[in-house]
């Protein structure tokens, strides 16, 4: 059988190990990278190879040449800009005239490709795709197959709620030849994003083969050193170049090893490697060809590619040196450190830990080094989290660290685009939207500041402004230690993966657009929000319930001494109700509160709407995206109450309807649809995920995710706090009820909680193991794993930032629902 190497990405991620070698020629031990994946070919009869090349091609082909050197026959196909991995091989497509292999030219791995080709034949498949189980299935490509191993679901890069296996795509595949037709040309197109999600909706023959042995990505310098280690410690079943002359010491070729020198293995010295008198190396360790460790040195568990030198007394501990590298005596690189091509580090340096150094430079004698030189000064893999950006100001998260980020978002918008900022009334995300706001005009970008508006208004404006993106810097509402930094795209959304990565790119390689004296971008203040905000806002409410609000309605509203209390009282005046305001000024020590003091500000709202024959009081949070409830009683509604409220009123003001609820919403929610008519749709609770699914069904009346983020499309399909309060009180004054009636009419629901710990490597793998115990019954695979019973059900859902797992279950009575919560509790606890 043929095989397709794909050999054509940079490794921007192994950065600066990648500045100047395409990823797959990372030495990993003995051979480069790809040098394993062909061994492996070679292992499995594979000798005819045609290897797709891009990102500095010709050190590949330079290297490998025809491939006669190592048993094999290569051939190359270079592309000229990027195809993807499946745009790469359909440009090969003229050489692949019967079944072959795809592999990737940067992956470890010693699975068994025989079996795999034999499974493929043995199932007359169209494409077979090698899987394999990891311990944290985040970072790749979910693929769930059922007892025949057909492929039933394909998920890229999901989110804990959505991890309902831990088989993961290692990106082996057997295609069929007919595959390549139904690739367009010369157009960039992926495998697992494109081509089998495709194929597998037009039912096609697609299997999945699970497979045994060792296999890891090398994408990251972590993911790097763990396989090397693994190599070493011959976790991994592939030929190893050298011999070993004891004490798991592989040496190739000719070494010097002082007598006094301790080496303790598992070590890989290359030809021409000098280990002087006194030297002390612990495993595992690589030294390649012709370095020389001078007296004295301590390398312990790192790797030293060639010709670089060791000086006297100097200490690598978990460091990466590249080739051509000097360390001179008494230096030291700390744990994580990596040292590019042809760096000088002078006697004495410090180079502190995670600290990365581009190629070509020198570091002064007796300097220590804290940030990276030069690209950056951050060692975290990626910047994104759940909540956006997110660290400790002033130590996580600086002005300079935002001013680099303002210019790395700057990079990957068109040139003269506009952003629109904004933040919340704290004075600590004042200073890095500043910082911000400088590092976007250096790259050609022009700012509308907008100051301190509420979340949603700045989501609304930036939308209504026709911006390119928008930026929101918030105290953290979790810890007033942290901020937030939140990213939307031009319809004020959150920003995608793709979107997140590509500012991650250009963030770490510091690979800044700098424009030009005419082209740096202009910084203004916006006029006109509250009046651009407020003409939307007032258009998508019913002209005949404005009156009877103005006539009917006295609300209570806490808002809470945050960025609400800006814009509200517009809203309200204009409304022309009455309402008695709580905690109305801004105050930058009060925007947040403790569990505590958010529970004692609910209670004294509570007690106040009652007092003063209040229809409604609410409360918003400090971003203006959530609303909290008050009925006239002056019972505080739970948030789930509180969406099941207003899908009551919703249902019966339009005559049914959709609303979207998340995955552990109750029955009642069901109920409430079938009374009027309408339809009941369970999604995913993340917010993000949440307004995606509003903005591609505006029809919705109403999406919630049963914590306080509300969402009414008719208006603008993002959390709106303020929009939700004022949705509740149109749809009460148009019925004139009291919302104390309508909460008394919901239907009841019978619920029960716990959470169950897990640690975090575990979680994909129990979800795997649910799923395939449970396939033969009603599940909904949503937000986590929904198991249907009779009049019954439980969520088994992974926490997406703790180690547990939440077991959610309704029953036909509390009792019912305890007892089913504890026996899946104890399931879990037993399969674990």
């Amino acid at each position: 059988m043929k095989a397709v190497v794909m050999a054509g990405g940079e490794g921007s991620r192994l950065r600066p190990l990648t500045i100047n070698r395409p990823k797959p020629m990372v030495p990993l031990v003995d051979r480069p990278v790809l040098g394993h994946v062909l061994e492996l070919l070679k292992q499995h009869g594979m000798t005819d190879v045609l290897v797709t090349v891009r990102y500095l091609a010709t050190n590949i082909q330079d290297y490998f040449g025809d491939g006669a050197a190592y048993g094999l026959q290569l051939s190359y196909s270079v592309e000229d800009r990027p195809l993807g991995t499946a745009g790469s091989v359909k440009y090969a497509a003229a050489w692949l005239d019967e079944p072959f292999l795809v592999i990737s030219g940067d992956a470890l791995t010693d699975i068994n490709l025989s079996e795999a080709v034999a499974y493929h034949h043995a199932r007359g498949a169209l494409v077979t795709i090698v899987l394999k189980r990891v311990e944290n299935p985040l970072e790749y490509g979910i693929t769930i197959i059922d007892d025949e191993g057909r492929v039933r679901q394909f998920l890229e890069k999901p989110s804990w709620g959505e991890v309902f296996s831990d088989t993961v795509n290692t990106g082996i595949y057997i295609v069929d030849p007919r595959v390549l037709e139904t690739i367009p040309p010369d157009q960039n197109v992926d495998w697992s994003k494109d081509v089998f999600p495709r194929l597998l909706a037009q039912g096609a023959a697609i299997y999945g083969y699970v497979a045994q042995g060792y296999w890891t990505d090398i994408g990251t310098l972590e993911e790097y050193m763990r396989a090397t280690a693994d190599y070493l410690y011959g976790r991994v079943a592939l030929p190893r170049l050298g011999t070993n002359i004891g004490n798991d010491i592989w040496v190739s070729g000719e070494v010097e090893i002082a007598p006094d020198a301790r080496l303790y293995g598992p070590i890989y010295l290359g030809h021409g490697v000098k280990i002087k008198g006194g030297v002390t190396v612990y495993g595992p360790s690589v030294i390649r060809d012709y370095n020389i460790i001078d007296t004295r040195a301590v390398i312990d568990r790192s790797i030293i590619w060639r010709n670089s030198y060791i000086g006297e007394q100097a200490q690598l501990r978990g460091a990466v040196v590249a080739r051509q590298s000097n360390i001179k005596r008494r230096a030291v690189l700390s744990e994580g450190a990596v040292v590019g091509d042809y760096t000088m580090i002078n006697a004495g340096a410090l180079i502190n830990a995670n600290v990365k150094i581009w190629p070509n430079k020198e570091i002064d004698e007796g300097a220590i080094i804290t940030n990276n030189i030069i690209w950056g000064s951050q060692g975290r893999r990626v910047l994104f989290g759940r909540y956006g950006i997110t660290g400790l100001v002033n130590i996580d998260i600086t002005p300079e660290f935002c001013a680099r980020l303002g210019a790395a978002y700057g990079g990957t918008l068109p040139k003269g685009s506009t952003v629109l900022i904004n933040r919340d009334a704290h004075y600590t995300p004042r200073m890095l939207k500043r910082a911000i706001i400088s590092g976007l005009p250096s790259a050609g970008i022009n700012v509308a500041d907008i100051r301190s508006v509420p979340i949603p208004v700045a989501r609304y404006m930036v939308h209504a402004l026709g911006a390119a993106g928008g930026v929101h810097v918030r105290l953290s509402p979790l810890d007033n230690r942290v901020v937030d930094i939140r990213f939307f795209d031009r319809d004020g959304l959150d920003i995608d993966r793709a979107a997140e990565r590509a500012i991650e790119s250009y963030f770490f390689r510091e690979d800044y657009r700098r424009a030009y004296l005419d082209e740096i971008g202009r910084i203004r203040y916006q006029e006109g929000v509250e009046e651009t905000y407020l003409a939307g806002f007032f258009e998508a409410l019913r002209p005949e319930a404005l009156q009877a609000i103005a006539d009917r309605f006295k609300i209570v509203v806490d808002y809470a001494n945050a960025n609400a209390s800006s814009i509200a009282p517009a809203v309200f005046r204009r409304l022309g109700c009455d309402v008695v305001e709580l905690n109305a000024n801004l105050h930058e020590e009060r925007i947040f509160q403790t569990p505590e003091q958010f529970a004692a500000g609910m209670e004294q709202l509570a007690a106040i709407v009652p007092v003063l024959h209040a229809r409604l009081g609410v409360r918003f949070d400090p971003g203006g995206e959530k609303m909290f409830v008050v009925d006239d009683r002056g019972r505080r509604l739970s948030d789930l109450q509180t969406l099941a409220a207003l899908t009551e009123l919703a249902m019966r003001c339009y005559g049914g309807g959709s609303v979207a609820v998340p995955a552990s919403a109750p029955c009642a929610f069901d109920a409430i649809a079938r009374r009027h008519g309408g339809t009941i749709v369970r999604a995913r609770a993340a917010l993000a995920a949440l307004m995606r699914t509003a903005a591609d069904h505006r029809h919705y009346l109403l999406l919630g995710d049963g914590t306080g983020n509300l969402i009414v499309p008719s208006f603008y399909p993002v959390a709106d706090g303020l929009f939700a309060a004022v949705k509740l009180m149109e749809l009460l004054a148009l019925q004139d009820v009291q919302l104390s009636e309508v909460v008394d009419q919901l239907p009841p629901s019978f619920m029960a909680q716990t959470r169950v710990a897990c640690r975090w490597e575990h979680k994909g793998r129990l979800m795997r193991m649910l799923a395939e115990r449970f396939a033969n019954r009603p599940l909904e695979q949503i937000d986590g794993l929904r198991i249907m019973l009779d009049h019954a059900w439980v969520l088994i859902l992974p926490d997406p930032d703790a180690p547990f797992f939440h077991v959610i279950a309704e029953g036909a009575s509390d009792e019912q629902a305890h007892r089913l919560m504890q026996e899946y509790a104890a399931l879990i606890s037993e399969l674990l």
